[in-house]
This record gives structure tokens, sequence and C-alpha cells, in this order.
């Protein structure tokens, strides 16, 4: 294994990973500013490196081999790794301390995040982050990838290398056109909208919330009609400003002075949203020790 990883070149994996992306030397050679013959002997000396074939080559096509299809994997981990740890080394040089990639749902930046960071900067001033809005699939794949040092979202059905502490907890409510019939004043219970259209997240984009939506429904006698999907807020409440539906957000999301639309908070119901930090357990970034050590202190 020494003398395998004594022979590899960041450039191996460069070269194999645009290749895989593309599956033509020629678009990939071009893309890399190198030569076709080149990369294909790039290519090849990787191959004798590993003992293994990566591609496997037609007259009409090129694909990857079971053992490219691995490596991709690894490439991909190493890269980022990599670019990580030296970003990491240059900030340091400069008189930082670290570096924390931290992931978010939209509705967490508009309550909770901002006096979380104000307070982490305040606490550890040589310390970077950088912010990232993404869906909860999405940060749990970047987490497993150690792509995010840390999530903000609305999930804790995680994989078994993922530790997570509840952070918050809001009421959720229901976004209406501003002319609907049902007010502050009429409203009851969501049963009086088992009619209605709704516009909701996606369920593979946030199980969590949206399970908890349909049993908000079904222990009202309905299951909700679902017209549009959209894991953007205000896509949200443009669409019901618009009448093509209603919608159950967090309470956090709510928009008084941009759109058209009726907010009923339900405050008299069991069911609230909550917010997760999750971080990979074997993530060992010590700036990301210190904001879960912050984290732990306000709970």
């Amino acid at each position: 294994m020494i003398s395998l990883t004594n022979q590899l070149e960041v450039r191996h994996f460069e070269y194999f990973l645009v290749l895989a992306e593309t599956l033509h030397y020629g678009r990939a050679a071009e893309r890399l500013f190198i030569t076709q013959s080149a990369l294909s002997q790039q290519i090849q000396r990787l191959e004798t490196i590993l003992g293994h074939e990566l591609f496997v080559r037609t007259n009409r096509k090129v694909i990857l081999s079971h053992a490219g299809e691995l490596l991709k994997e690894e490439a991909e981990a190493v890269l980022t790794q990599l670019k990580k740890s030296m970003e990491q080394w240059q900030f340091r040089v400069e008189g930082g301390e670290g570096i924390v990639r931290i992931g978010f749902v939209g509705s967490a930046m508009q309550v909770y995040l901002p006096g979380l960071l104000k307070a982490f900067t305040s606490r550890y001033p040589r310390i970077r982050f950088y912010l990232k809005e993404l869906s909860n699939k999405d940060q749990l794949q970047a987490l497993d990838k150690k792509e995010l040092d840390i999530g903000f979202l609305r999930s804790n059905n995680l994989m078994a290398n993922m530790q997570s502490l509840r952070v918050f907890r809001e009421n959720l409510t229901l976004v209406l056109p501003e002319n609907h019939a049902i007010t502050d004043q009429n409203f009851v219970d969501i049963g009086q909208l088992a009619d209605e259209s709704y516009i909701l997240f996606p369920n593979e984009s946030s199980q969590m919330f949206f399970g908890q939506i349909m049993t908000l429904c079904r222990e009202h006698g309905f299951i909700p009609k679902i017209s549009h999907q959209s894991i953007h807020g205000p896509t949200i409440f443009k669409l019901v400003e618009s009448g093509l539906g209603i919608s159950i957000v967090p309470n956090s999301l709510v928009d008084r002075y941009n759109y058209k639309v009726r907010y009923i908070e339900l405050d008299n119901i069991q069911h609230k949203t909550e917010l997760f930090a999750v971080w990979n357990k074997f993530n060992d970034n010590t700036a990301l020790a210190s904001l879960i050590s912050l984290l732990k202190e306000a709970k």
C-alpha cells in the first residue's frame, strides 16, 4: 500500500474524475487543457498503478467499470479533503484557528441561525465559517461526504455515522390567500380546509416535516390534495398569493411584508416543527468542536 500511494498523484484523480463525468476522452481532454493522447496515457498509468481497469472502452462509448465506480467515490473524497485541508492551512498561516462549513434550510436563517452565528463569531473571532443553503436531503449527503461540517435541518432520520442535537422548536403556520374565507376569527381547526389544494415542501427533501403535515391532516379526517411542491418559502408564498393553493410552513418562515397572504399560527396543536444540528461523528475538525460546544451550552 505504501508503494501504491507513493506513485499516485493528485492529477491522476483529477483526470480520472473529469473522464468519469464526461465519459468522453475528447471532451475530457478539452476541459483539462491537455491532448487526448496525454489523457489516455495518464488513465492507463493510473490503471497500471491500481491494478484494475477503470473504464470499459468500446468503439462507441466509454463507461466506468465496477472498480471505476468505486474509485469515483474515493477520488471525490480525497480531493474534497485536500481542498479543505489546504484552505484550513492557508487560513491558519494567516492567523486563523480554523474553518467550519455550515449547511442550513432557509427557515433556520430567519430566526435561529443569525443569533447563533453572532455569538460564535464573538467567542471565536479567529474561526471562519462558510454558509450554504441546502435541502435536508442534500445536507445529509454532504455531511456524509464531509463536504459540510455541520447542518441545520428539519430531520432526525439519520445514518449511523451522524449525531444530532435539537436546537429549536416552533409552531406550524397556515398560509392562505389574502381574500380567503377562513380568518383568525372563524378558524377552528385544519379540518375546515380538507377540500383545499396544498402547496408543500417535497417529501423527499423534508421527510420529517412532510410526515408531520400528513399526520396532522389525517387526525382531522383527510389526506391533503397536493397541487404543487417547493423547497423555497418565497415560491410557496407566491403560489398561495396567486390562488393556486394553501400551505403549512414553519412559523419562522412567515413574511408579513412582501406577499398578499394571510397567516394563521397553529399555536393550539401538539404538532411542532423542530430544527436539528447534525454532524458526522467521525469529523475531527477542531473548529467544529468549538461550535458544537456552544450549541450544547445554549441548550
